[in-house]
């Protein structure tokens, strides 16, 4: 039992740091029809912001504020000087440059902090356990639930409650229309994709005490948030959080069980989805908090 409910929590905190990654990936693409090969670059800077920072002895906290802040900055020039460039053409040029731009950022990673894996040490002040009656987990892991869990709620009721997020909602659904009332697109682009960096940058920084930080992380994580898009629902702000729970609930139980095979079980997951529902599980109509 200890074990079960141990990989339970495991994957729900899995899970949320993939929301993070996934629903910046699915607001671009709901809102912007964009298909963006480059986010995983953003979790990628996320964390090795974190570990330059954490080794030139800033603290956790700002370390995470500083990279996001940073990753932000990088997303909206790229935006602003290569991507809107792309926007009109067919979706060929948008993954050809995305993923033009993710080999790049990837072998300048590899160049600046070397192909070795790093270790970024977990505060002092979230380090050991707590106990729940018979059962223990880490205290890092509960922050990153905490934490996850917050910017998804902060992040719902920005798309729901605020004039911004409705503006973003009809973007999604009838770009012309927000076009005709007034409404900068170019600066709504903008920001969705600055936003979403940020998410995947914080993502990125939350985890690197868990997983390390390597040049790998950001494929890895870029591949896992499209099987959640997939699954969840292009556009669907439920359907990112949805999914990932389920994604990383389901990769936790299986490494108990199917060590090996633990990566494999999102794509299968995605497999069943695409049978069953391939619309998947909350489809949105682009970029919707519904």
């Amino acid at each position: 039992m200890q074990l079960f409910v141990s990989q339970i929590l495991n994957g729900i905190g899995l899970g949320m740091i993939y929301f993070l990654v996934a629903v910046g990936l699915t607001l671009i693409f709901g809102v912007m029809r964009f298909v963006n090969f480059a986010h995983g670059v953003f979790y990628l800077l996320g964390a090795y912001g974190v570990l330059t920072l954490s080794e030139q002895g800033v603290g956790f906290v700002v370390a995470i504020l500083l990279s996001v802040v940073a990753v932000m900055a990088f997303a909206g020039v790229l935006e602003r000087v290569v991507l809107s460039r792309v926007y009109d053409l067919p979706p060929f040029f948008h993954i050809l440059s995305t993923f033009g731009i993710t080999l790049m950022v990837e072998e300048a990673v590899r160049m600046i902090w070397t192909a070795a894996p790093h270790r970024v040490l977990i505060p002092p002040v979230v380090r050991g356990l707590t106990t729940f009656g018979p059962f223990f987990y880490p205290n890092y892991r509960i922050v990153v639930i905490a934490v996850a869990a917050v910017c998804a709620i902060c992040l719902w009721l920005f798309l729901e409650r605020t004039r911004y997020g409705a503006t973003i909602r009809a973007g999604s659904e009838h770009r012309e229309v927000v076009r005709l009332l007034g409404i900068d697109i170019a600066r709504l682009f903008s920001f969705n994709f600055v936003l979403g960096a940020g998410l995947a940058a914080l993502a990125g920084a939350l985890v690197s005490p868990i997983r390390g930080v390597d040049p790998n992380m950001g494929l890895e994580a870029l591949a896992i948030a499209f099987v959640i898009c997939v699954v969840g629902g292009l556009g669907s702000f439920r359907g990112a959080l949805v999914g990932a729970l389920l994604i990383g609930i389901l990769q936790s139980l299986a490494t108990s069980v199917w060590g090996s095979g633990a990566g494999l079980v999102a794509y299968l997951a995605m497999a069943a989805v695409l049978l069953v529902r391939p619309q998947g599980l909350f489809p949105g109509p682009g970029g919707s908090a519904r």
